[in-house]
């Protein structure tokens, strides 16, 4: 079994920060690609920022200037500081990890989601 947990969502201030914090434990044996994706009410959840295993990082373009992933592969955890933020990122924020278990099995694996609100 794989979980997933992510910590560190809440309300801010327009052009506040807020980190968020993933991390992952159980039966893994290769991560292949960490990251946070994002669905606001009434829209489809979106990619926000990922890396991959072949050293790759992804930021959607709204985030992009914005928003840092960041790793520590030791503790197989991802972290998300997000900078500058604007009242269109309040969503309902979710961890995703692409990994090998040690069954060799691959998955598609999710946290429980963090909700980070942007307003005054």
């Amino acid at each position: 079994q794989v979980q997933l947990v992510e910590s560190g969502g809440g309300l801010v201030q327009p052009g506040g920060s807020l980190r968020l914090s993933c991390a992952a434990s159980g039966s893994i044996f290769r991560i292949n690609a960490m990251g946070w994706y994002r669905q606001a009410p009434g829209k489809e959840r979106e990619l926000v920022a990922q890396y991959t295993i072949a050293g790759s990082t992804n930021y959607a373009d709204s985030v992009k200037g914005r928003f840092t992933i960041s790793r520590d592969n030791a503790k197989n955890t991802v972290y998300l500081q997000m900078n500058s933020l604007k009242p269109e990122d309040t969503a309902v924020y979710y961890c995703n990890a692409k990994l090998l278990t040690r069954s060799l099995t691959l998955g598609d694996y999710w946290g429980q989601g963090t909700q980070v609100i942007v307003s005054s």
